[in-house]
Parts: C-alpha cells; structure tokens; sequence
C-alpha cells in the first residue's frame, strides 16, 4: 500500500511552481536548488525590486513637462528605466548579496552565494559588468539629450557609490537605521526621478529638494522591512529602528513619517497653486492611513507584507500625481 505522506498532492506542481517564481524573483524566503547559472545571476539581482525604480523614471519623465509620446522618446525610456532597474538596481542588489553572504548562510543559507550555487568571483564579475554596462548606457543617455554636463552619468556614478557605501565596510549605511534607510529611500525615489526628470527636461534645485524631502517618506517604507528581521538585527548589533525604539514606537515612526511628509508635499502642491493634484495626492493619502490602522499598527511583525501590499500601490500613485503637478506646473 502506498503512504499517504509520500504520495504528491494536486496542489504540490503548482506550490513548486510557485516556489520557483518567488525564486527567480529575489523574494525573502524562496527555495533554491536551481542549477542555470542565468537564473542564478537574475535571483541575485532581485527583479521585485526594479519595480519603484522604473516608476520612478516614469514620475521623472512625467515632472519635466517635455515628455512627447513617440516611438523614440518611448524606446530611450525604456533605456531610462533599463539603467535604473536591471542594471544599477541588479549591480546594487549582487553587491548587497556579496557583502551580506557570512550574514546569510546564517539566516538565509539558500541564498545563491551561501548556497555555492555561485561561485564569489563570478558574482564579483557580475557586480562589475552591470555597473560598467549602466554607466555606458547612462552615458548614451546622455549623448541623446544632448547634455553639456553628463547629469545621467553623474547620477549613475554617484548612485553606485551609494550602494557601495550602503553595503560596504567601514560605512555600511545599512548598519545605521536613519542613515540607511534614507539612502534606501533616497534611491528609490530621488535618483530614477533626477534620471528621468533630467534626460527629457533641466534638473533644477527645486526637483531635487521635493524629492529629498519626498524621500523621507520612503524612508518610513524602508522602516516597514526592518520588521520581519528584528530579532537577527538585535543578535547582530545592526540599530534598525525597532531594534532602538522597540516594536511599538518604531511601528509609529514608520506611519508618520510616511504620512506627514507626504502631507507636506501635498501642502506644497497648493503653495504653487495645483489645488487639485494636491486634493488628490491627499485623498491617496487616507487609504495608507486606514492600512496602517488595520494591519500595520496592530501587529507590524505579523502584517509588515500584508500593509505595504495594500497601502503601498497608494504611495507610488501619490508620487505620479506629484510628477504631473510639477510638470502642469512647468508648462504654466
């Protein structure tokens, strides 16, 4: 007779399916096991994570107020946003992994570098091809702008030093919870927006101080996953948030800061007289709020990923709102 326990469940295919998705996406948690070297190179380079970095190009183009729809201006967006996610996104994520691989064969010992799916000099190889590949294509960029000063150049070469210094010893942002978390932020939402803001219009001090400041609510995002790994952070001596302030009143800090800065930039909205975009980045604004009240501040251990899938979508659409102002505002 054969043991139930052994015998494959319905469900089992599509659970590995499923297993192996969350894999080649980057996902905490995901299996390993996978033996193609590409897919081991793109699980390094984590795909979730290009997402906010390509929309952030999106809020760049959309704030310069020149961007034309057209084959070419959607083709040299597209490198815009190749630049800012799989290259200087995946170079940052590989070099994250490089540096974070003793921590992980402790926590996340399937991790491709622990593991020994990849070998240390093949990802060191892998971290130089994408930073040299997003530089020659930032410099492109460039060249179609016409540029005098190569901004998207300079953008990439200093979001790469960001990284290093995010990951790397002696600084190691990610070690501090302010400083690294805002750098997080910073990345996610200032520098594809220069990036994109910059190869269709001017960068000027006034875009680049919005969204420093627009930053500071990323920061908060970038409190939320700093939950799921409170108790390794403690063991380690890594000062997360809640590792300083505790659960609670870190959980308090994320919601402020994620709520009153967007506020503010809603507030700036109406100074520069676009009333309606600022009404409608507030109304954005009220569902985070009921997230947060409903799952994030009753347990952020147990509903950190449950809060930024529902309320986070609501951020991202605050942020093009905020783009089309400025660019409406550009055109007046």
């Amino acid at each position: 007779m054969t043991d139930p326990a052994s015998t494959p469940t319905p469900e089992a295919p599509e659970a590995q399916r499923g297993s192996k998705a969350r894999q080649l996406l980057g996902m905490k948690g995901a299996d390993g096991g996978d033996t193609s070297i590409w897919k081991i190179r793109l699980q390094l380079m984590k795909p979730i994570t290009w997402i906010p970095l390509i929309w952030g190009v999106v809020c760049g183009a959309a704030s310069s107020g020149n961007f034309v729809w057209s084959v070419e201006t959607v083709m040299i967006s597209a490198a815009c946003m190749l630049l800012s996610g799989p290259l200087l996104t995946g170079y940052t994520q590989t070099l994250n992994d490089f540096y974070d691989r003793e921590i992980d064969a402790i926590n996340e010992p399937y991790r491709p570098i622990p593991s020994g799916a990849i070998s240390v000099p093949q990802v060191a190889a892998q971290i130089l091809v994408l930073l040299f590949s997003g530089i020659a294509v930032a410099y492109g960029l460039d060249q179609w702008a016409g540029h005098d000063f190569p901004t998207i150049t300079a953008l990439a070469i200093g979001g790469a030093f960001l990284s290093f210094i995010y990951s790397a010893p002696p600084l190691k942002l990610k070690q501090n919870g302010w400083l690294g978390n805002y750098a997080l932020g910073a990345s996610y939402i200032a520098l594809p927006w220069w990036a994109g803001h910059a190869l269709f219009g001017e960068l000027n001090l006034t875009i680049v101080l919005l969204t420093l400041f627009y930053s500071l609510a990323g920061l908060g995002i970038a409190v939320v996953n700093d939950f799921k790994s409170v108790e390794g952070d403690r063991q380690l001596g890594l000062k997360s948030l809640p590792v300083m302030f505790g659960v609670t009143a870190a959980a308090w800090i994320c919601v402020l800061m994620i709520d009153v800065f967007q506020g503010g930039v809603a507030a700036y909205l109406m100074s520069i007289h676009q009333n309606r975009y600022a009404v409608l980045l507030v109304l954005l604004i009220i569902p985070q709020i009921t997230f947060q009240d409903m799952y994030f501040l009753r347990n952020p251990l147990e509903n950190d990923v449950k809060y930024q899938a529902s309320a986070q979508p609501f951020l991202v659409l605050g942020m093009l709102v905020t783009a089309l102002a400025l660019g409406h505002s550009a055109l007046v």
